[in-house]
């Protein structure tokens, strides 16, 4: 099989539960606004044969008072309507004791928590508790800030509590900075998260990364390519008229047609070439990075030498014209090896916190060590 030939096949995804010919697809508006709008949408959705979980939002945690802020407690109704006329499960946002215990009165198959709770350790710790004995499915979002530790925190909790079926959902990070993104999805996050926790299957929120229809199929195909296990997809009968998020939103034909769109890829295969292929490149890389590591090692020796040269004449560590020649002249030769800039800022960023660190070393104590 040709190295440039793309495989596709369906992967079965154990999720919350569940066995599924992944991934695993939710789908519905972000309020529930009407009993027509609701069942409309999740009807649309389920002839669709491509979705698993219906959701909606039923109290909306809005960021100030006078938008519409969910129909509340008559939604968990139409919910009921929706999982009795699709057969869809169906998932909530859940904020505190009050909304877990009417959402488990009326039969929500799966609670999810979302960002403004996940970055609060007593919210989660209130509600964790008050599902303790109760065998139910829980997402988590990650928190709005960029801190995986609260993300994980989250998680935690919940697990300490006796919940077993939990998935994280990444809808990326808040940020002041200017963005083609609504939040950043900022990718290493969740990736260090699989990392660190790799039985939580992680979701991803297209929608809320994008903020609008056009960057719906790059993120979730990227997300796919990152062995994501599923999406939540913010899908609306009429998102012109929706009452929140009108711009992210899309019809369920829209969402039939981005899903046909997006290549599932294997997470592994027999294929005795490929693997023979992927060792050899490994291989190649591994030497790669021993010599990358002893360079930065060669460079800090460099680093504590001028922190020695700085020490004896008296000048300070930071010299920031040299630092701002450093940022400019390595990008622009990061960029001509198909390096972007941002990467290139990153990476010299840390390089130069590193020798300022063992610059401070010679500073302080005089010893080159």
């Amino acid at each position: 099989m040709s190295m440039s030939q793309t495989i596709t096949q369906p992967k079965t995804v154990s999720i919350l539960g569940m066995e599924i010919t992944g991934p695993l697809i939710i789908a519905g508006p972000c309020s529930a606004e009407t009993e027509e709008q609701v069942l409309s949408t999740a009807k649309q959705i389920a002839s669709l044969r491509k979705a698993h979980i219906f959701r909606a939002g039923i109290w909306k945690p809005r960021t100030r008072p006078g938008s519409f802020e969910g129909a509340g407690s008559v939604g968990l109704e139409w919910l009921k309507k929706v999982k009795a006329e699709t057969g869809l499960l169906t998932t909530v946002e859940i904020a505190n004791v009050k909304h877990v215990s009417e959402a488990l009165i009326y039969g929500v198959d799966v609670l999810w928590i979302g960002a403004r709770t996940t970055v609060n350790p007593f919210s989660m710790q209130e509600i964790a508790e008050s599902l303790q004995g109760v065998n139910i499915p829980v997402l988590v979002k990650n928190p709005i800030n960029a801190d995986l530790d609260l993300w994980i925190g989250a998680i935690e909790r919940l697990q300490k509590a006796g919940i077993t079926k939990l998935a994280a959902v990444h809808r990326g990070f808040s940020s002041y900075d200017k963005s083609q993104y609504r939040n950043k999805p900022m990718w290493e996050i969740p990736i260090e998260l699989k990392r660190r926790m790799p039985n939580i299957p992680i979701i991803c929120d297209p929608s809320h990364i994008s903020g609008n229809k056009d960057l719906l199929l790059s993120i979730s195909q990227t997300a796919m390519d990152l062995d994501y296990q599923g999406l939540m997809i913010e899908t609306h009968c009429n998102p012109s008229s929706a009452l929140s998020d009108a711009k992210q939103q899309i019809t369920p034909a829209e969402l039939g047609k981005l899903l046909s769109q997006i290549i599932i890829r294997t997470s592994s295969t027999e294929d005795k070439i490929f693997l023979s292929t992927l060792e050899d490149l490994r291989d190649k890389i591994d030497e790669l990075d021993n010599n990358l590591i002893t360079m930065l090692g060669t460079r800090m020796e460099m680093a504590r030498a001028i922190g020695a040269c700085k020490k004896q004449n008296g000048v300070t560590i930071l010299q920031n014209s040299r630092w701002n020649e450093i940022v400019q002249e390595r990008t622009k030769q990061g960029m001509k090896k198909q390096l972007t800039a941002d990467f290139m800022m990153k990476l010299f960023e840390i390089i130069h916190q590193e020798s300022i660190h063992h610059q401070k070393q010679v500073m302080q104590d005089g010893k080159e060590k």
